[in-house]
């Protein structure tokens, strides 16, 4: 036998039911964060959402690539400035040999200008970083966009770019100097020994010259690098300012205000205890009106 219940019970359930839907919808915004949890909640916002979050995350991706492409750059930059620094003793040697007329100590000086010059080789092959050594000849390439082919950035040192390879001192037009090649020969004349001519010093003279036109190189690189370094240190802030400005926009179309919410919860547990309060009064109503008819 159906149960009939009186329109003021019947009204009191709906309003009771519609809060604890309410109550519900509001708690699980409370606990996730989001007013837009699933694609029934809002199909355009969940979807456009979705969207900027992956466009957001590709992005992200690119970032550590970028990072480490900064990494490759500083080491390189680094090699440069170590080279540099040993031409320059080169230099200080080259230049006290030029100033020595005893040609043992013009020779012993070679040898030393020549380890110097190993060393310049040696620093040039300890200067990568992951597997990547722009001074040797490599490439690195960086993207700036994965869904864009022509968002790129091919770096390589100038010499390697030219196909002249890496940044040795043979290849910066430095060679080692042979022994002996520093020492003025002299022949014996009327019984004394006489200099006669200045084929050592004309050979110092070439090497300061070159060691000048190769630290200029290693500054021309320097500088290459500099500008290279400081277009992805650009990328990067600008990616990184990118990635914030989609997850913003992704955030505005699926976050909820937790204030609102949970105003929105205190409101209807009230409105709840109210409902619940009418429902036992509408049910006394009715058990009054049974014990006037029996």
């Amino acid at each position: 036998m159906p149960v009939t219940l009186s329109a003021g019970i019947r009204d009191t359930l709906v309003t009771i039911q519609q809060t604890v839907a309410e109550s519900t919808l509001a708690q699980t915004r409370l606990a996730t964060g989001n007013k837009v949890n699933t694609a029934l909640d809002n199909p355009l916002s969940f979807f456009a959402a979705a969207s900027l979050n992956q466009r957001a995350d590709d992005l992200s991706g690119l970032q550590d690539n970028m990072q480490q492409a900064v990494r490759t750059l500083t080491a390189a930059s680094s090699g440069i400035d170590g080279m540099t620094k040993l031409f320059q003793t080169a230099q200080g040697l080259a230049n006290s040999a030029a100033a020595e007329s005893d040609p043992t100590r013009r020779n012993t000086l070679t040898t030393q200008f020549n380890t110097v010059l190993s060393q310049v080789d040696e620093l040039m092959k300890n200067s990568g970083y992951g597997g990547t050594n722009l001074l040797n000849g490599d490439k690195l390439s960086v993207s700036f966009d994965a869904k864009s082919t022509t968002s790129t950035l091919s770096i390589q040192t100038n010499a390697g770019s030219m196909g002249t390879g890496a940044l040795t001192s043979n290849n910066l037009g430095v060679a080692t100097a042979a022994a002996g090649a520093w020492t003025n020969a002299t022949t014996v004349a009327g019984g004394t020994s006489a200099t006669t001519n200045t084929v050592g010093d004309a050979a110092i003279a070439t090497k300061l010259t070159q060691l000048s036109t190769a630290i200029s190189t290693l500054r021309t690189e320097a500088s290459g690098l500099g500008s290279t370094q400081a277009i992805v240190a650009a990328r990067q802030a600008f990616t990184t300012s990118m990635v914030n400005t989609l997850k913003a926009g992704a955030g505005d179309l699926t976050l909820a205000d937790l204030n609102e919410e949970g105003a929105k919860l205190s409101s209807l547990n009230t409105r709840g205890q109210l409902a619940q309060t009418a429902l036992s009064l509408a049910t006394q109503r009715d058990q009054q009106v049974l014990q006037l008819l029996r």
